[in-house]
């Protein structure tokens, strides 16, 4: 396994690690936690695109 390959999983974890978190919230405060999760989502994968 690579480097990057660690990366990606260690990634994988810590979102279902969230998600877990996110599910455990109370009802009305799951959508901006949400929110928050797509808006960190969104930013590493514009920034996969970028050079390295």
């Amino acid at each position: 396994m690579t480097g990057q390959d660690e990366n990606a999983e260690s990634a994988a974890d810590g979102l279902v690690d969230r998600l877990a978190v996110i599910e455990d919230q109370p009802l009305e405060s799951r959508a901006a936690s949400y929110a928050e999760l797509q808006e960190r989502l969104r930013a590493r994968l514009e920034g996969a695109d970028s050079p390295r």
